[in-house]
């Protein structure tokens, strides 16, 4: 059984809004270049161990080196967005990338000036899945396509993320982002 169903259940527009809110999004694709990564790191290991080169040290040192340094950039350049996890309390949207939360972004609400729901982001859209930026579009990160959420920054800029049920974050946001309103009597 899956703990993050691809088509969620949408929040209960009369249910009391949750106190934080989580959302993720997973990439299982990425895990297929991860593994590319890990066989180029492989055949740069074999070829240090077991080199039948009679040509010289250097062309060896090249191709060991060069094998090596383009698996792990792909491996950890991949596994960092095999999934996103996204949430939202009373202070601020935190955004997790990978297993070990790296890159994370905390984006306080005192910030934010308004969020949108986007039913269908590509990574097409934004050049790619992974952390992206994009002049005339700001920040994201992509690491699956469908829904997302846009935070517009009091700076004028903007920062997407995909993620599962998405509209339920925007409608936590948006309600964040409310002035309170005045509990008791008022006076004149």
């Amino acid at each position: 059984m899956r703990d993050h169903p691809r088509h969620p259940r949408p929040l209960d527009m009369d249910a009391p809004l949750p106190e934080v809110w989580t959302g993720r999004a997973t990439n299982r694709l990425q895990w297929v270049a991860a593994a590319a990564g890990a066989a180029c790191m492989a055949l740069g290991i074999t070829l240090a161990v077991e080199s039948p080169w009679t040509s010289g040290i250097a062309p060896l040192l090249m191709a060991v080196i060069g094998c090596v340094a383009a698996g792990l950039l792909v491996l950890f350049g991949t596994l960092a967005f095999v999934h996103v996890e996204v949430k939202v309390d009373d202070r601020a949207m935190e955004v997790r990338c990978g297993h070990m939360g790296v890159p994370r972004r905390r984006i306080l609400l005192a910030h934010v000036v308004g969020a949108e729901y986007l039913p269908k982001v590509t990574p097409r859209q934004w050049g790619g899945w992974g952390y992206r930026w994009r002049p005339e579009k700001g920040k994201a990160v992509i690491v699956r396509r469908g829904e997302a959420l846009t935070l517009r920054l009091d700076d004028g800029r903007s920062f997407t993320v995909t993620v599962d049920d998405a509209e339920a974050a925007v409608r936590v946001i948006r309600d964040r982002l409310r002035p309170p309103t005045p509990t008791g009597p008022t006076s004149a």
